[in-house]
C-alpha cells in the first residue's frame, strides 16, 4: 500500500514538473524575441551605458591600409604619344589607428565627435619598403596643365617657363614615403609665395599627407536613445546637412551612417548607406549573400555596378558629371579642380575602354571588388574590405611643353584597400554574448516545451493504466472463489432448521 502511495506522489511530481517546463518554454517562446530585441536596442545605441559604446569610441578592430602603386614603365614613350604601360607594386601596408575625440552629447538626441587617424608602416606585411622608388605622373605639372587648358596662351607659355626654371617634368621618380606623406617641391613654394590663396597645400605635397594624424571632419550622428529608428544616421558633417560639391540635390545629400555601425535587425532587403569624406559623397551598398565569419552569421553587402556609373547609364548619377566614361567618378570639384577620378581598382566594373587604354591592368571581381560583412542582428561590421583607385587624367596641352604629345588617357596612380576584421578577445566576447547565448536560449525554449509535454504524457498514461487493475482486485468475481469444505456441524444445523432428521448415506 505504501509503495502505491509513493508511486502516485512521484507521478504527480513528474506531472507538475512537466507542466512547469511546458509553461516556461511557452512563455520563453512568446517573450524571448521581444526581450532580445530590447537588449539589442539598449546595447547598440550610442550611450555610455551601452555595451557597444566602448567599441564605438575606441574601435578595437585592427585596420590595415594597403597601398598598391602603378609604376610607369615607359614614361618617355608616353610623351611621344604611345600607350602607357604600368606595373603594380605593393602592397605597402600601414596599420591604421582610430580614436574619437571631442565627444559631445547634444540635446536633440545627437552626438558630435572628431575621429582621428594615424598610420604606422608594417614591414612584415609589406612587399617592399618605404624607400622603394616609383615612377609616377607629376600631379602638380600634368594636373595643373589640364586645369590651364582653356586659359590664355600667354599664361600657358609663362607656366612652361616656370616649370623649366624649377626643373619640373611630366613624370617623377620618388620614394613610397615621399609619395605618401609628402616631399618638398619648389613649385609649391612659388605658388604659396605669389598666389597664397590658389593652392591649399602648405609645405610638403603628398597624396596622403593630409590624412596622417588628422580627423575626417566633425560628424554629428543620432544616438538612438530617444528615437531608435535613426540610430547612427548622420545628421550633419562639418555643420552641413548636405554638401555642395555636386550638381544635383540628390548627389549632395548626406545619407546613411558615418560608416562604422548600422541599425540592427537587417534583412536581405536592407542596404548599407554611409557618407565618405574621402569620396565627398554618400555611397550605398546592396545585399549579396549570407555567410559566416568565425562562427558568426553575417550578411555580405557589395557595391552595385551603378556606384560609379555615368549619368547616361544611371540617371541618378547625373549630378556627379561631367563624366568621361562610365565606371569612374570625377572628383575634381572636391579636390581643388585637379583632374582626379575615383573608381574600383584596375577599372573593374567600368567601361572596358579605360582598362584597354593602359597596358598592365587586369580587372577582376575577386581581387578588386569591395564588400562589408555585417552581423544582421546588431548591425556591427565583422569583416570589411573597401577598395578604391585614384587616377589622373592627362593629355597634351598646347602651349605647355612639358606635356609633349601625350594622348588623352585616365592613368591610374594607385589603388588602396582599407581592411578590418574583428578578432581576439573582442571577437570572443561578441560571440559569447550576441551569438552563443541567444542561440542557447533559442533552443532551450523548445527543449523545455518538448520535455514538459513528454513528462505530462508519461504521468497521464501512468494514471490511466494504474486505475483499472486496482478496482478488479478489490471486487473478486464469484467464479474465482473456491468451494467451502463442509463443516462437521453442518448436518446438525440443517436438521435443526428443517425439523427433519438427516438420514445417513449408504
Amino acid at each position: 500500500m505504501c509503495s502505491r502511495v509513493r508511486a502516485r506522489w512521484g507521478v504527480a511530481a513528474l506531472g507538475c514538473t512537466g507542466l512547469l517546463c511546458a509553461v516556461l518554454g511557452a512563455v520563453m517562446i512568446v517573450t524571448l524575441p521581444s526581450i532580445v530585441k530590447q537588449q539589442v536596442y539598449k546595447n547598440v545605441r550610442i550611450d555610455p551605458s551601452s555595451l557597444s559604446f566602448g567599441m564605438w569610441k575606441e574601435i578595437p578592430v585592427p585596420f590595415y591600409l594597403s597601398i598598391y602603386f602603378f609604376d610607369v614603365i615607359n614614361p618617355k614613350e608616353i610623351l611621344q604619344g604611345k600607350k602607357p604601360e604600368v606595373q603594380e607594386r605593393g602592397p605597402y601596408v600601414y596599420r591604421e589607428f582610430r580614436h574619437k575625440s571631442n565627444i559631445t552629447f547634444n540635446g536633440n538626441d545627437t552626438v558630435s565627435f572628431l575621429e582621428y587617424r594615424s598610420f604606422q608602416f608594417q614591414p612584415d606585411r609589406s612587399s617592399g619598403s618605404e624607400s622603394d622608388y616609383i615612377v609616377m605622373p607629376n600631379i602638380l605639372v600634368l594636373g595643373a596643365s589640364v586645369m590651364m587648358e582653356k586659359k590664355p596662351m600667354a599664361l600657358k607659355l609663362l607656366m612652361t617657363l616656370a616649370f623649366s626654371t624649377l626643373g619640373e617634368r611630366a613624370f617623377m621618380n620618388r620614394t613610397v614615403a615621399d609619395i605618401m606623406w609628402g616631399y618638398e617641391d619648389p613649385l609649391v613654394n612659388v605658388i604659396n609665395k605669389y598666389f597664397p590663396s590658389m593652392f591649399p597645400v602648405k609645405g610638403k605635397f603628398g597624396l596622403f599627407a593630409g590624412l596622417n594624424n588628422s580627423d575626417s571632419g566633425l560628424f554629428t550622428v543620432f544616438t538612438g536613445v530617444k528615437d531608435f529608428s535613426r540610430v547612427h544616421l548622420v545628421d550633419k558633417w562639418n555643420g552641413l546637412s548636405k554638401v555642395n560639391f555636386w550638381h544635383s540635390d540628390q548627389c549632395n545629400m548626406i545619407n546613411g551612417t558615418s560608416g562604422q555601425m548600422w541599425a540592427p535587425f537587417m534583412t536581405p532587403e536592407s542596404s548599407l548607406e554611409f557618407y565618405s569624406p574621402e569620396a565627398c559623397r554618400s555611397m550605398k551598398l546592396i545585399y549579396q549573400e549570407e555567410g559566416m565569419f568565425e562562427g558568426i552569421p553575417t550578411f555580405r553587402f557589395k557595391a552595385p555596378s551603378t556606384l560609379f556609373a555615368s549619368g547616361a547609364d544611371y540617371p541618378p548619377n547625373e549630378g556627379f558629371c561631367p563624366c568621361l566614361k562610365s565606371g569612374i567618378q570625377n572628383i575634381s570639384t572636391c579636390r581643388f579642380n585637379a583632374p582626379l577620378f575615383l573608381s574600383h581598382p584596375h577599372f573593374y566594373n567600368a567601361d572596358p575602354v579605360l582598362a584597354d587604354a593602359v597596358l598592365g591592368l587586369h580587372p577582376n571581381e575577386t581581387e578588386h571588388s569591395l564588400f562589408l560583412d555585417i552581423h544582421p542582428l546588431t548591425g556591427i561590421p565583422m569583416n570589411c574590405s573597401v577598395k578604391l583607385q585614384l587616377s589622373l587624367y592627362i593629355k597634351s596641352i598646347k602651349g605647355i611643353g612639358q606635356t609633349a604629345q601625350i594622348e588623352p588617357v585616365v592613368l591610374p596612380l594607385l589603388w588602396f584597400e582599407e581592411r578590418g576584421a574583428m578578432e581576439g578577445e573582442t571577437l570572443h566576447t561578441f560571440y559569447i554574448q550576441l551569438v552563443l547565448l541567444p542561440k542557447v536560449l533559442h533552443y532551450a525554449q523548445y527543449v523545455l516545451l518538448a520535455l514538459g509535454c513528454v513528462l505530462l504524457f508519461i504521468s497521464v498514461v501512468y494514471q490511466i493504466r494504474s486505475q483499472g487493475p486496482e478496482d478488479t482486485k478489490s471486487q473478486p468475481s464469484p467464479a474465482a472463489q473456491p468451494d467451502r469444505l463442509p463443516s462437521p456441524f453442518t448436518p446438525l444445523l440443517q436438521e435443526s432448521l428443517s425439523g427433519q432428521p438427516t438420514s445417513p448415506k449408504a
